[in-house]
């Protein structure tokens, strides 16, 4: 192959090839440029090694991953009686991951408290429905029960906390609390009196009844709508009547709590509804 004269190539030759050549170097500055950006804008190559943050509170652990240019963020929380409230008890990456800088580690805390429950409302339901509701939400369930007079055998007239009062239903219990039935066992012997439970509301009225051994009937309302507090003015029996032990007390109720202290009463039972 014969060398190339030079001589002969034109000027215009030599100045195109010279553009590309300017070009081409123009390029691979950019792109090497473009690369050791990118490399240092991701921390290509830099990875962190993920610190145990188990245990510590949500402040604390945040300042050990800022040491190492990491983030925290709080996805989830749980409850336990068995590590202090507050603190972290799952991590996601693990520890001892590596990552790169500037990653997030998520992480689940131990609720401050237990999660609260809203009772729901399970009167006049089979003590076994009760049992299997509230073991459902959380809720334990004391093997033994307390029992009263009732119209019906076997129904649920009441829930109790372990300190014997009465849970009511929209009431809010915390998880894990251990709570008692009261369940019907049909009507008793004993011959009772009828206390007064004029001017209560109906919650009252139904936990007084009940500690006389009585049950709750038809109750009434004069405003069903009504979001207002609503107070008994009216029962039967009325204070006084000796009955069987689980008669029911027929009640009815009115926001005007005027009406406990001046109705007379004298409409009969079959003309309230």
């Amino acid at each position: 192959m014969k060398p190339i004269d030079w001589k002969k190539v034109g000027k215009g030759t030599l100045f195109v090839a010279g553009n590309f050549a300017a070009a081409a170097l123009v390029i691979g500055l950019l792109l090497w440029g473009l690369t050791s950006y990118l490399r240092s804008y991701t921390h290509h190559g830099v990875e962190e090694s993920v610190p145990d943050i188990h245990g510590m509170v949500v402040d604390e652990a945040e300042h050990t991953l800022a040491l190492q240019e990491l983030k925290i963020e709080v996805i989830d929380s749980t409850y336990s009686d068995k590590v202090p409230f507050g603190t972290i008890v799952e991590q996601d990456p693990t520890p001892g991951s590596h990552v790169k800088q500037g990653r997030t580690i998520y992480v689940t805390v131990n609720a401050s408290g237990k999660r609260q429950i809203i009772m729901p409302d399970l009167h006049d339901i089979s003590y076994r429905q009760a049992e299997t509701t509230l073991r459902g939400i959380g809720l334990v369930v004391d093997e033994e029960y307390d029992y009263e007079p009732s119209e019906y055998r076997d129904l649920v007239l009441d829930i109790k906390d372990e300190e014997g009062l009465s849970i009511e239903p929209g009431e809010k219990i915390a998880v894990g609390t251990k709570v008692r039935l009261v369940v019907g066992f049909g009507r008793g012997t004993e011959e009772v009196e009828v206390p007064s439970v004029i001017g209560m509301t109906y919650q009252e009225a139904r936990s007084t009844l009940l500690n006389f051994r009585l049950t709750i009937g038809a109750v009434n309302y004069d405003e069903e709508e009504s979001d207002t507090i609503q107070y008994v003015y009216r029962q039967i029996p009325q204070e006084g009547t000796i009955v069987i032990e689980g008669e029911p007390v027929t009640l009815r109720l009115s926001s005007d709590i005027e009406k406990a202290a001046t109705d007379k009463g004298d409409e009969d039972e079959e003309n309230w509804f």
